[in-house]
């Protein structure tokens, strides 16, 4: 029913800049937040940043000043900015987000396939 398709990881040098994206496709009513996760092996996933509908931010401490997060609401696509990076940002990335299907009440949570963001010289 929905899907949410990623793009933009791969390999940066540290202190350099990577943009990821991610677009939901599939029958829905409507997308409320959005928001990427980071996860390695072996540890917890953690909180990059959300947004909400009306452009409402919120980041993770490891990642503020640095990341940017937005969205084109027309395109349904969340992107993550990503500057000054460092080699502890190695890790693989997941998009979210809180959608409401057709004929439902509720909102349910879709994860993106992952992306993979490697920093190093």
């Amino acid at each position: 029913q929905v899907e949410l398709v990623e793009s933009g990881g791969g390999l940066v040098q540290p202190g350099g800049s990577l943009r990821l994206s991610c677009a939901a496709s599939g029958s829905f009513f409507a997308i409320n937040a959005m928001g990427w996760y980071r996860q390695a092996p072996g540890k917890e996933r953690e909180l990059v940043a959300t947004i909400t509908c009306g452009g409402k931010t919120n980041y993770g401490d490891s990642v503020k000043g640095r990341f940017t997060i937005s969205r084109d609401n027309a395109k349904n696509t969340v992107y993550l900015e990503m500057n000054t990076l460092k080699p502890e940002d190695t890790d693989g990335y997941y998009c979210n987000a809180e959608v409401l299907l057709y004929d439902t009440n509720r909102w349910d949570n879709y994860w993106g396939q992952g992306s993979k963001v490697i920093v190093s010289s």
